[in-house]
C-alpha cells in the first residue's frame, strides 16, 4: 500500500484517490462490549500506522447476520435487524440497540488501542440473506437493509455522524459455490427482477 501511494503522491493524485484494505470482523478479539476490542492478527499493526499517516480509511466488512446466527439464542434477532425499541448492550456512556452499530464501534475502538484515532470507517460490505440459512427470509434482508440505510445517515454512538456504507450485493449469485446462503444477498434475481424493494433516500 505504501509503493502505490507513493506513486499517486508523486503524480499529485493523493486528494482524489484513497488506499485501504478491506478486512473481516474476525481481525478482532474482544469484541464484547465494543470498547474492549484489539485487533488480534498482528498485521494490522502496519496496516493501521499507513491509514493514520495517510488519512486514508479503514474498509471493514460488517455482516450482523453471521453474529446473530453463530450464536443463536445469545444474540436476539430484533438486535441484528435494527428493530430492538430499547438498548440491548451498555458499554460505559454509549448504550447500543442494534447489533451493527456495536460492530462498527468494536473496530473504533480497536483501531484506537492500535494507534488509529483518527482513522475513519467506511463499511466496504453489509447485508442479510433472503435464503439459505436460518431467518434468512426476503422480509428479513428486507428489513435489515432499510433500517441500515436510515442508522448510516446517523452513525454509531461512538462517532454520531454520516457513515459511508455499501450493501453487499446488487444481484443473488445462482452460480456462486460454497454454502448455499452466499447465494442469497442481492436486491435482485439473476434475471433482474427485484428480491424486494429498497429506497435509498
Amino acid at each position: 500500500m505504501s509503493k502505490i501511494w507513493d506513486a499517486i503522491c508523486s503524480a499529485g493524485r493523493e486528494d482524489r484517490i484513497m488506499v485501504s484494505t478491506a478486512v473481516r470482523f474476525d481481525v478482532l478479539t474482544n469484541t464484547y462490549p465494543p470498547s474492549n476490542s484489539i485487533f488480534s492478527a498482528p498485521f494490522m499493526g502496519p496496516i493501521v500506522h499507513f491509514l493514520n499517516t495517510t488519512g486514508n480509511p479503514l474498509l471493514a466488512n460488517i455482516y450482523p447476520y453471521f453474529a446473530y446466527a453463530g450464536n443463536q439464542g445469545s444474540i436476539p434477532l430484533d438486535y441484528a435487524l435494527f428493530t430492538a425499541n430499547r438498548s440491548m448492550v451498555s458499554d460505559g456512556k454509549y448504550q447500543y440497540q442494534n447489533l451493527f452499530s456495536a460492530m462498527v464501534d468494536s473496530v473504533y475502538s480497536a483501531l484506537e488501542k492500535a494507534g488509529g484515532s483518527n482513522v475513519p470507517v467506511v463499511v466496504s460490505e453489509t447485508g442479510w440473506p433472503s435464503d439459505g440459512g436460518v431467518d434468512t427470509t426476503v422480509q428479513n434482508a428486507q428489513t435489515y437493509n432499510k433500517n441500515l440505510i436510515n442508522q448510516l445517515s446517523i452513525g454509531t454512538p461512538k462517532v454520531p455522524a454520516f457513515m459511508e456504507g455499501y450493501i453487499f450485493a446488487m444481484f443473488n449469485e445462482d452460480q456462486k459455490t460454497g454454502n448455499e446462503i452466499e447465494r442469497h444477498f442481492g436486491l435482485f434475481y439473476p434475471d433482474q427482477s427485484p428480491v424486494y424493494s429498497i429506497k435509498f433516500n
